[in-house]
């Protein structure tokens, strides 16, 4: 599938980017072609104009009267004007054609007359294309014929010829070049083109592996109490009436997995929200030491009922600590709540009797920050976690080895992913420390009011 789309992605790469220089190839090459046409035309235009400027033009020998206007006819000297039609052998010089006002050829530099009929230019200035047969092979001529009058009558044409080989090789060999150049560059396209859409499609196939893991992950969270449920109400429904005492403890049973399927749900509709950007904080004054304090009173039961002392300490918001009076963080009340209500359980959860959970909330500050920060310190004396699972202890449905997992109150290994999630949107960072059998200390910070 990943190989599929990333064979489109560089093939759409490399047909936009074909046809962007393909576009770009063609007007470079008819606008290449269009000049040298345009300099040979203005080659064809200036002699032209010499040559009518050199004409020798005079009065017919018979001094008759052309026109009714007192015009006397005149002629142009030929030998006069044009006085040497000897040839150079050169293939890219221009050859002039003098012809009479009835179209006779009078004089040419080719070395015999071409068989084109003599076509004046409609408008002046006009130049054509044409092809001439010369020693049995083509040849391709621009030409410009010029009609040459005096007053009212035609003295005669001219005609100029250019080779067109002066344009038609150049704009060759541009092709052949823009076509080589074009398919390389194309065909590197295609490998960068390969190239990137593997760059591309990483963060993809790890979001779906991430999301194969996830569902696989939540699927065989839901399917063990669901499974569990299933056996308890199908033994209540085989014999509905003979012990009561036992269909009791077997809704018990169910009632309490429900409770667990609902919390899951509730974790995994949380992550999803947080991961699809649907949950924003809300933008209230929270003060952190009133939900520390709520969090500690609701988890007492819980560490009366393990034997674990839980403490919570406040460092003195003194002049030193930033002159504030509490402790305030600008979020959303009911997920700070969540974070180290999740926390502090933690704590109590793995931590033996006898033991001690400590939760110390103090100001610091930093350097490069111009607000000061909220430091909330969760330690206790539990069992402590191993040091190659430290870095896996925020993802989600993780958990240190079988036997945390095996136990009674164990989660379902979402409580610090969530945790972690929390922070996050709260422009914090939560860090955690740890060592077997001594304890393992969770730091969370946040950035505090102004004052």
């Amino acid at each position: 599938m990943f190989q599929t789309t990333r064979r489109r992605l560089a093939l759409w790469y490399t047909a936009v980017t074909a046809v962007l220089l393909l576009l770009f190839a063609s007007g470079f090459y008819f606008y290449a072609r269009s000049t040298l046409i345009e300099r040979v035309d203005d080659t064809l235009s200036h002699i032209v104009e010499v040559v009518e400027r050199s004409l020798v033009i005079e009065p017919d020998a018979d001094g008759l009267i052309w026109s009714v206007s007192g015009q006397v006819s005149q002629h142009v000297n030929v030998e006069a004007s044009f006085r040497n039609n000897e040839t150079d052998g050169d293939d890219d010089r221009i050859d002039i054609e003098w012809f009479s006002p009835d179209g006779n050829l009078l004089w040419t530099t080719f070395d015999g007359p071409l068989s084109l009929p003599l076509k004046p230019a409609l408008k002046k200035g006009e130049t054509v294309t044409v092809e001439e047969q010369r020693y049995g092979e083509p040849v391709i001529l621009r030409q410009l014929t010029d009609r040459v009058q005096k007053g009212r009558q035609t003295l005669g044409y001219l005609r100029v010829s250019h080779p067109w080989f002066e344009v038609s090789t150049p704009t060759r060999k541009l092709l052949l070049d823009l076509v080589g150049w074009t398919g390389l560059v194309i065909a590197a396209v295609g490998a960068i083109g390969w190239f990137l859409s593997g760059l591309a499609m990483q963060p993809v196939v790890a979001s779906y592996g991430r999301l194969k893991q996830f569902t696989a992950d939540a699927s065989h969270e839901l399917r063990n109490p669901i499974a569990m449920i299933q056996t308890n109400v199908q033994a209540a429904l085989v014999a509905p009436d003979e012990d009561p005492a036992a269909q009791s403890q077997q809704l018990q049973v169910v009632e309490r997995l429900t409770r667990r399927l609902g919390r899951l749900v509730d974790d995994l509709l949380f992550l999803a929200r947080q991961d699809s950007g649907m949950v924003m904080p809300a933008a209230v004054t929270v003060a952190l030491d009133e939900v520390l304090t709520e969090v500690v009173e609701e988890q007492l039961g819980q560490a009366l009922k393990k034997s674990v002392e839980l403490l919570l300490e406040f460092e003195e918001a003194g002049e030193a600590a930033g002159e504030l009076e509490v402790f305030e963080v600008e979020g959303d009340r009911d997920q700070l709540t969540r974070l180290f209500t999740n926390l502090i359980s933690n704590a109590i959860q793995y931590t033996p009797p006898e033991g001690q959970v400590q939760v110390h909330i103090s100001q610091a500050s930093e350097a490069s920050r111009a607000t000061p920060l909220i430091m909330v310190r969760v330690e206790d004396t539990g069992i402590g976690i191993p040091a190659e699972d430290v870095a896996h202890l925020f993802e989600r449905f993780y958990r240190v080895d079988p036997a945390r997992s095996r136990r009674e109150e164990a989660g379902s290994g979402l409580g610090l992913a969530i945790a972690q999630a929390i922070v996050e949107q709260h422009q914090g960072q939560i860090q955690v420390l740890s060592q077997e059998q001594q304890g393992t200390t969770f730091t969370v910070t946040l950035p505090a009011l102004s004052p």
